[in-house]
């Protein structure tokens, strides 16, 4: 049984968010889904195929979740995944593999911009830490459940990198 329901899988499963540059249309979307199931079916490390899943999150993220207690990733299973990927983004012309971009909600629209974008509204006060980023590192099914992916600025990397908030007040030093 290599693909479930990514409801089936447990938290501790491996995952791997993908954000892609923009929403896509629902028959782009249809077909990159189709396509990652097939490779999910196939998907195997060493011979052994792997229990993994997928799921599909405001027209724009693909999540990828593995539970490597039936059997384990490897190098390799994982760069048959990213070729996977690039043939999408060559076939549908948008960007999934890159991680560099900053994704974060304006109401109830999902914006990508750059870090040094994202940097120029924090700066300038439009980007408070109470924004809603996607902090796409996040390593478990059970962290995005515990909404550690989707959560405020504060709670991720986007606070120390852009808020300073892992540095101490001026006043306690």
């Amino acid at each position: 049984m290599p693909r479930v329901d990514i409801e089936h899988l447990p938290d501790h499963a491996r995952v791997w968010l993908f954000a892609a540059s923009r929403e896509l249309a629902p028959e782009e979307r249809d077909g990159l889904l189709a396509g990652v199931d097939v490779f999910l079916d196939a998907w195997a490390a060493h011979g052994t195929l792997l229990t993994g899943a997928r799921d599909w999150r405001y027209e724009r993220f693909l999540i990828v979740a593995v539970d490597e207690e039936a059997a384990g990733v490897s190098g390799c299973s994982i760069d048959a995944l990213t070729r996977m990927l690039r043939d999408v983004e060559r076939r549908l012309g948008i960007e999934l593999l890159d991680n560099a971009p900053v994704l974060y909600r304006r109401g109830d629209t999902v914006e990508r911009i750059s870090r040094a974008q994202f940097g120029e509204l924090v700066r300038s006060g439009d980007v408070p830490p109470e924004t809603v980023v996607f902090d796409n590192t996040v390593a478990t099914l059970g962290a995005i459940r515990a909404g550690k992916w989707e959560t405020t600025a504060r709670n991720t990397w986007h606070g120390r990198a852009f808020f300073d908030l892992a540095r101490p007040p001026a006043s306690a030093k």
